[in-house]
């Protein structure tokens, strides 16, 4: 399914990347972050439209000849990043958005972690084997 998974912080730096080919990591870290304006682009839209009853799910961002870049956003507008390789066909829009929805959950538990401080990288190994999940069902 996914061949790299990001979360990015309010202010667009990493708190977490991880991808599957580690040959191929400089490729994710710049497909992610040129990801953010289009992630930017689609809240800035929805926020003029409903105010502020918006969804999470941002749904796909881009495509490339590779792979398709799927995003979400959370309340407090940290961002999550998928990046599912294209010759997946099979891959459909409920699962990506289960994907994500496992993803927040993690992430909620991460932040309620009194020993994790807000705005840190990620270095929790519950997160870890959750994306490592995430990131074995493709292989």
């Amino acid at each position: 399914m996914a061949v790299c998974i990001a979360v990015i912080a309010k202010e667009n730096y990493p708190l977490y990347i991880r991808s599957v080919p580690t040959q191929n990591e400089l490729k994710f870290h710049y497909t992610v972050h040129t990801s953010l304006d289009v992630v930017e682009e689609k809240i800035s839209a929805v926020g003029k439209s409903l105010g502020d009853q918006r969804e999470l799910y941002l749904g796909l961002l881009y495509p490339t000849e590779d792979y398709k870049v799927y995003g979400y956003v959370t309340n407090s507008k940290v961002k999550f990043v998928i990046v599912v390789d294209s010759s997946n066909t099979s891959l459909r829009d409920n699962e990506i958005r289960s994907m994500f929805r496992k993803l927040h959950n993690s992430f909620t538990d991460v932040m309620c972690n009194p020993f994790h401080t807000p705005g840190n990288p990620i270095q929790s190994k519950a997160f870890d084997e959750v994306v490592s999940g995430m990131l074995a069902q493709s292989t």
